[in-house]
Order: structure tokens, then sequence, then C-alpha cells
């Protein structure tokens, strides 16, 4: 724990002088004011951990009842933040009075210089720990939503994917940042994990992020945190995604869709290492391995003045492209088997086979929708199918494998499934322009994609 910033409210001037004397080595920085008027500004800059404050301001006025004011209003202003209250003229009620508006204690003048120390040194530890147990559970709430996550292996056995494995394990051991590229459905996110569980920091957490399901009012909320207060809905303080991964990995997938007027803020963070909560002026500092994905050709992008040059340079020190499924069909028919007595046993089906001729069909259709759609496609053969063998017949398709017929009589959200893959054909995968010839948002177009996991 650090030794804290302290400030001191005090309109006694020889007061302040005696304490920062006393007190300047027990603190990193002690800072004395002799107006209260001046404490919103002072608290709202959030470079302070504790405050000492005096009781009364007012001459002739013995009362207590200003200190209990600014008590109250620091309480309002940074509800975090531990008072300490200072004054001449205290009582047991006063003292009592004090304690339950949020006092963290009270100190009688004259002091004695080391139960003084001694109670500011306790009353800081008592912050930090509060604020570490807060982040602590934050935590918490990142690894259970982990530890829930629906758990997928690897599996590999065509040269091309035993490549990309070997070089995984390689760069593993680096906290080199890595961008990883493929089509939707390759695995990006499984090769993101793995790289996490062979990293030297394996036993911390790694947190991902959807950029492309993150908004973009809430992007610097959602990645940098807040402070209570710091906008209408910020009903209390929260640690960003950044932050929550300190320590360990964090993973921004579908990098791609970060709109560009974002993307030097993120930049800003990556080279500084520290982040900066909304509402706050205090930088956090951050230990990460960066991890990012995504299906679009992002040097292409740059090219075009969509995304930053200096940003693709700072997440792409290793570049792992995932081959398409349709390229190493050696991996077809092991994923299909993993999936098969996965989704029998979930749905207790006496399916554990698949035909000749069943596999063949399998092997060569192209997969657009790659493992991700196959792995629906096998889910789907098993809830339908009660025989023990599956056959051609039990397998469905949602895309032809060289485009779509005019002519449609399947269900609406089959017909929507295809304008959404035509639009994004014809626009160049480019989100933004399909979504627009669609007459939807881009938002709206995104949570649609991942319905239909195109």
């Amino acid at each position: 724990m650090t030794k804290g910033k302290l400030l001191i409210v005090d309109d006694n001037k020889s007061i302040i002088s005696a304490l920062e004397m006393l007190l300047q080595d027990d603190f990193d920085e002690v800072k004395t004011i002799t107006n209260p008027n001046q404490l919103p500004a002072l608290l709202e800059s959030g470079l302070y951990d504790l405050v000492l404050l005096d009781m009364n301001f007012t001459a002739g006025v013995n009362t207590g009842n200003e200190g209990l004011y600014w008590l109250s209003r620091i309480r309002e202003i940074r509800p975090e933040m531990e008072v300490v209250l200072f004054t001449a003229y205290g009582d047991v009620e006063l003292a009592v009075k004090a304690l339950k508006k949020g006092a963290a204690d009270f100190i009688l003048k004259p002091w004695d210089n080391e139960k003084l120390k001694a109670t500011l040194r306790n009353v800081l530890k008592l912050q930090q720990s509060k604020k570490e147990i807060k982040k602590l559970k934050q935590k918490e709430s990142a690894l259970k939503s982990e530890i829930n996550r629906e758990k997928h292996f690897i599996i590999a056995q065509s040269p091309q994917m035993l490549h990309v494995l070997n070089l995984v394990r390689r760069v593993a051991k680096t906290d080199a940042n890595v961008l990883i590229t493929g089509d939707n459905g390759t695995g990006k996110e499984l090769i993101a994990r793995e790289l996490h569980r062979h990293s030297k920091r394996s036993d911390e957490i790694m947190v991902g992020v959807d950029m492309g399901a993150v908004s973009e009012t809430l992007f610097e909320s959602e990645l940098f945190g807040h402070k209570k207060g710091a906008f209408t809905d910020a009903r209390e303080d929260r640690t960003g995604k950044i932050e929550n991964a300190n320590g360990g990995t964090l993973f921004l997938d579908e990098i791609g869709n970060l709109p560009l007027h974002l993307q030097p803020k993120l930049l800003s963070v990556l080279q500084n290492r520290e982040v900066t909560p909304i509402g706050s002026n205090k930088p956090v500092p951050v230990d990460i391995r960066l991890i990012c994905a995504t299906n679009r050709n992002v040097t292409e992008m740059v090219a075009a003045g969509t995304f930053r040059e200096d940003l693709l340079y700072r997440i792409n020190t290793i570049q792992i492209e995932i081959p398409p499924l349709r390229e190493r069909k050696k991996d077809i028919e092991a994923i299909a088997e993993y999936f098969l007595k996965i989704y029998c046993n979930k749905y207790r089906k006496p399916c554990s086979v698949i035909s000749e001729a069943g596999w063949s069909k399998l092997i060569d259709y192209r997969w657009p929708g790659n493992v991700r759609e196959l792995q629906h496609t096998i889910e789907k053969a098993v809830i339908l199918s009660d025989k023990k063998e599956l056959t051609p017949d039990d397998f469905f398709f949602n895309r032809t494998p060289h485009g779509m017929s005019d002519i449609f009589d399947g269900t609406i959200g089959e017909m929507e499934e295809k304008m959404i893959v035509r639009a994004l054909q014809k626009n160049g995968q480019n989100l933004s322009a399909a979504a627009e010839k669609l007459g939807i948002t881009r938002q709206t177009l995104y949570n649609k994609m991942k319905k239909f996991n195109l």
C-alpha cells in the first residue's frame, strides 16, 4: 500500500504549518487549504485519499455544524473518501453525530503527535483496503463469468492448424501483443485463450471485450471505468475492463469494428499503460498482455483511412492467421466427432455415429460459417434425430456454397439472415455500409450477425 495523499482543511495557519512539518514524511503528499469552499474542486480531481477536516471555520462559532456540513458534502462528492474530523471543541454527542454521518474518526486539539499519526495511518489503510476489496469483487465477478463460460478445446489434425498451434505456444511465453486474424467462426477466441493458458499470466484472468458489441457512447465507461456521478447513470464507481485485466490478459475481439474516432483513446492507453476512469483525473497504471482479433483486413482498412496505422503497429507485434475450415478438411471429422459426443450427452440422444454418406456431405461442404457453423449443424442434427446413425438427410445447411437463389420459400428469420449475408457480400463486409443498405443501425446489424452466427 502507498503512503497516500492527505488533504488538510483548517483555517488556522499556525496549525496547518505544524501539521505539514509533522506529517510530511508519513504521506506522499500533504496538501493544505484554509477555505473549505475549495474542497469540491479538489475532491473532483480525484488526487487525494484522505481528508483531515476542521469543524469550525467562522470566528466565534464552535458548534461543529460547519464541519458536519462539509463532511456531508465530501461524502456526496466522493462517497469512498475517508474523513477524520478535527476540533478544539469536542464532546461525546458531537463525536457520535460525526461518526453517524460517515466520519472515520474524531481527533481533539491539542493533539498527541503519535496518536494523530497512528489514527491517520489506520484510516488510510482502511480506505485502501476498501478500494482493494471493491476491485477484487469486480474482478471476482468477471472471473465467475469466465468460469461459467461454455468451454471448448482446439481440435487440430491438419498441417495448417498444427502450424498455428506451434506458433501459439512459442509466442505465448512472451508478452508480445498478438493480432489473430481469420474468417468468422474459425476459432479466434479459442486461440486467444490458448495464448493465455500457455503464458506467464495463466494464473491471472483473461478479460474479453467484444468491440463490435460495445456501443460508442459506453466505450470509455466499459473499457476505462467511471466514477460515481460522472454521467447520468453512473450511480457508483465502476472498474473498467482494462483495469480488471491488470496482471492478466486483455482480449479485444473484433478490433476492426472500433470506430476511427475512438481509436486514439485506446492507443493512448496502450502506449502509456494507464487508464483514467471517466470523472477522474487520476490515472491508474495497468499491466496487461494484449491480444486482439478481427475478421477484417486491417491493412486494407489502414490504406482506406478507416484504421490508424500507429494502432495497427501497436497491436500487431505478432500476427496469427487462422485458415478457414474449407482449407483444412482433415479437421472437419475430428471437430464434428467432438461436438457429436457433447450434444448426444447434452440432449440424451442415442446417436453416436455418422454414416459414410453423412461424412461425405459434411466434408464436401465449404463451411462459410467455419467451425461455428459446423458446431450448430451437428447440434441441430442431434436435436432433430432419434436414430443412432446420422445420415445426409440429418444435416441442414442454411447457405448454399456458391451464392443464394433469388427464389426463397423459407421462414422470415431465414430470409432475414440471407438478406444480411447478401448485404455484407455486396459491401465488402463493411458493417456500416451494409447496415445503411438494410435500413438498420450498425449495432442492430451486429446483434443480428451474432444471432445468426455470421
